[in-house]
């Protein structure tokens, strides 16, 4: 049996992850959200498993997620960070068949009521098997990324013995 390093290890050999922000307009590149997905990022390399970023992608300009979904599509996780409504998370479970986290995030004004109604929005969606992890929490996002990647491993491992 491995140790938990080993298998972390093992994974990052050739498991990826995708990390995935929301935008709030194409002319603010350093959107709120990416303090987030940048600590879900940098957590996942720490461990070992690539990771991507993609920003400026939420619904409110659906054509530029449409525009990067084959390239989220090959990830065997996403997650996705979102505020607002947190719309993104919805939209993305009924467009990619990965295992999908989502991290709720304090960014909004108005009714967001500093994250509670993206958690709300995340935890009531209708797109069935996504993970939801509290508000602003990238680094719990990334433990679970890293978790479901161990398990493909395992999977992987008792496979080859078979």
């Amino acid at each position: 049996m491995r140790g938990e390093g080993e298998r972390a290890e093992h994974i990052g050999e050739r498991a990826v992850a995708h990390v995935q922000a929301a935008g709030i307009g194409a002319e603010r590149r350093h959107h709120q959200a990416s303090p987030v997905a940048r600590e879900a990022a940098r957590t996942l390399r720490h461990a070992g498993v690539e990771a991507t970023i993609v920003t400026d992608v939420g619904v409110a300009g659906l054509w530029r997620l449409m525009d990067r979904i084959e390239e989220i599509r090959r990830h065997p996780v996403v997650i996705a960070v979102a505020g607002m409504d947190a719309a993104l998370a919805s939209v993305l479970g009924g467009l990619v068949s990965s295992a999908l986290i989502a991290v709720p995030t304090s960014v909004g004004y108005g009714a967001t009521e500093g994250g509670r109604t993206a958690l709300n929005a995340m935890l009531a969606s209708c797109a069935a098997g996504i993970t939801v992890c509290n508000i602003d929490n990238g680094y719990g996002a990334a433990a679970a990324a890293i978790r479901i990647l161990n398990s493909f491993a395992a999977l992987a491992d008792k496979s080859a013995q078979s």
